[in-house]
C-alpha cells in the first residue's frame, strides 16, 4: 500500500475554522519573532493516555501542590475526535498525533481508505535522527504502535512487533510485550525470533531494571514483562523499571546521535485506571508520569535544543473532581492506597471472609458492613469495579463512563518554539508543528 504524508487542510482533518485559528496563532507568534528563536534538535513527545483536565486537577490535590511541574508548562488545549466518531479510541487519536491525519477508531497509522501514513518518528528517522518509543503497556500497544507500524487493527500486536524489527526505524524500544517478539507469537505463525533479530542488528537487550541501568548502547530493546508492565502501585512486587527510569535510559541512548532524536513516552496505564474507575491507580500512574516528565524537562533545560510536548490522547472515564451530591473532594484519601483494586481482589480468599482485612491493609479504610456486603455480593467479574467505586466514593471522585469521552485535553510544551502549541489545537496539528520546529516540514 502506498504511504502518504498529507498536509493539506482536508487531509489534516481540519475544519476551515480550526485551520484559520491555527494559522492565526502561527502568524501571531511569528510576528512576535518567537518561532524563529531557538534551534530544535530533539523532540520529546509525552502522552499520558486518558489524561484530561479533571485528572490534572485531581492529581494536583493528590500531590498536595499549588502547581505541578506540568501545570507550569500549560500552553493550550487539544481536540481529540476521530474520523468516524466524536469520541476517539487510542489508535485513532495516536494516529492523528503521529501523522497529522484523522482515521477511524481501531486503525494504526492508516487513513480511512487503507493508505499507510508516514509518522513524525518515521520522518525523523528518514532524516538521520535517532528515534525511541517508551510505554508502560506492551510496546506494541496502540499508542506506541502508531509511530512505527501500519495495520488495519490495533489488535495485531505480533505484526506490529515484526514491523518494528523489519524496518529498524526505532533505535530504542522500552516497555512490556515480550511475548510478541518471540517465535511463538501470533499463535505460532510468527517464525522469527525478533529478540534474536534485534541482537543481531546491534541492539542491547534488557529484561529488568538492573539490566536497563547497565545498558549504555545507542540501540536498546527493553522488554520488562511478558504482557503489560505492572501498574505503578504494584511495581514494588517486580524488578521492572519506572517510567522515569525508562525515560532516562532512552535519553542516554538517543543523545549519542549527533543529528538529534525524536522520542515518544507514554504513561499508558492512566487510561486503564480510568476504564476500571480505580482512582488511586490513576493518581499513582499520573505521579509516575510526572516524574518521567521531570526527567525529560531536566534534560531539555540542560540541553537547550530540546522541545518537550505533552498531551493526553483523550479523556477516559469522565472523572470528576467531587461528586455524589456534595460540594467536597477528598483525593487525599487516595494517598493511603498502596495497591490496585485488581491486586486487592486477587488477595481475597475463596470464601471472601478476609475482604475487610485486605482492604484495610492496602487502603487504611475500614469498610462499613454495607460496603463489605456490596463487594461480597457482586458478580465475580464486577467485584474489582465495585471495590474501586467504593474507594472513589470515599475520595469523592466521580465517574460517568467506563469508556472514553470526547472532551478536549490540556496541552503542555517547554523549550525552543514552544509557542507553536499555544491556543486550542486539533490533534492533527501537533505532528505538523513538531516537524516544522525540527525543520523537517515547510
Amino acid at each position: 500500500m502506498k504511504r502518504t504524508w498529507m498536509i493539506g487542510a482536508l487531509a489534516l482533518g481540519l475544519t476551515a475554522g480550526t485551520l484559520t485559528t491555527g494559522l492565526h496563532n502561527h502568524k501571531t507568534a511569528e510576528a512576535n519573532g518567537k518561532h524563529g528563536k531557538g534551534t530544535v534538535k530533539n523532540v520529546i513527545l509525552m502522552i499520558p493516555d486518558g489524561y484530561s483536565a479533571s485528572y490534572a486537577t485531581n492529581y494536583r490535590w493528590y500531590a498536595g501542590e499549588e502547581e505541578t511541574a506540568l501545570d507550569k508548562q500549560l500552553t493550550g488545549m487539544m481536540r481529540t475526535y476521530s474520523a468516524n466518531s466524536k469520541v476517539t479510541d487510542s489508535a485513532a487519536a495516536g494516529t492523528a498525533m503521529a501523522t497529522g491525519v484523522k482515521t477511524n477508531n481501531g486503525t494504526i497509522s492508516m487513513d480511512p481508505d487503507g493508505n499507510e501514513l508516514t509518522s513524525v518518528l518515521e520522518r525523523a528517522s528518514q532524516n538521520g535522527k535517532a528515534t525511541g518509543l517508551v510505554a508502560t503497556s506492551t510496546i506494541t500497544h496502540a499508542t506506541p504502535a502508531v509511530f512505527a507500524s501500519h495495520v488495519a487493527s490495533r489488535a495485531s500486536e505480533a505484526e506490529i512487533a515484526k514491523q518494528y524489527m523489519d524496518a529498524l526505524e526505532v533505535d530504542v524500544l522500552l516497555g512490556g510485550g515480550q511475548k510478541y517478539f518471540t517465535a511463538e507469537a501470533n499463535g505460532g505463525l510468527q517464525k522469527e525470533d525478533l529478540i534474536k533479530q534485534a541482537k543481531e542488528a546491534g541492539y542491547s537487550y534488557a529484561t529488568n531494571r538492573d539490566e536497563l541501568r547497565a545498558a549504555k548502547s545507542a540501540k536498546l530493546l527493553g522488554l520488562f514483562a511478558d504482557d503489560a508492565m505492572a501498574p505503578e502501585l504494584d511495581r514494588d512486587q517486580t524488578n521492572e523499571p519506572s517510567l522515569a527510569e525508562m525515560t532516562d535510559a532512552a535519553l542516554t541512548s538517543l543523545k549519542q546521535d549527533q543529528d538529534g532524536f525524536f522520542l515518544m513516552v507514554e504513561g499508558s496505564q492512566i487510561d486503564w485506571a480510568g476504564h476500571a474507575h480505580d482512582a488511586a491507580w490513576a493518581m499513582k500512574d499520573s505521579e509516575a508520569f510526572h516524574e518521567a516528565f521531570k526527567a525529560a524537562l531536566q534534560f531539555a533545560m540542560k540541553d537547550k535544543q530540546t522541545l518537550v510536548v505533552v498531551a493526553g490522547d483523550h479523556d477516559t472515564g469522565g472523572m470528576s473532581v467531587g461528586g455524589y451530591g456534595e460540594y467536597i473532594a477528598k483525593p487525599e484519601v487516595l494517598r493511603s492506597v498502596t495497591a490496585t483494586g485488581d491486586f486487592m481482589v486477587d488477595a481475597f480468599n475463596d470464601e471472601l471472609t478476609n475482604v475487610e482485612d485486605v482492604v484495610e491493609q492496602y487502603t487504611s479504610m475500614k469498610l462499613t458492613p454495607k460496603e463489605a456486603e456490596l463487594i461480597r455480593s457482586a458478580d465475580e467479574s464486577k467485584r474489582v469495579m465495585t471495590l474501586n467505586e467504593i474507594i472513589s466514593q470515599r475520595a469523592y471522585v466521580g465517574w460517568t463512563t467506563t469508556q472514553h469521552t470526547g472532551v478536549d485535553v490540556p496541552l503542555y510544551a517547554y523549550g525552543p518554539q514552544q509557542e507553536r502549541f499555544n491556543g486550542l489545537l486539533d490533534n492533527t496539528e501537533v505532528p505538523k508543528h513538531i516537524l516544522q520546529a525540527m525543520k523537517l516540514l515547510k
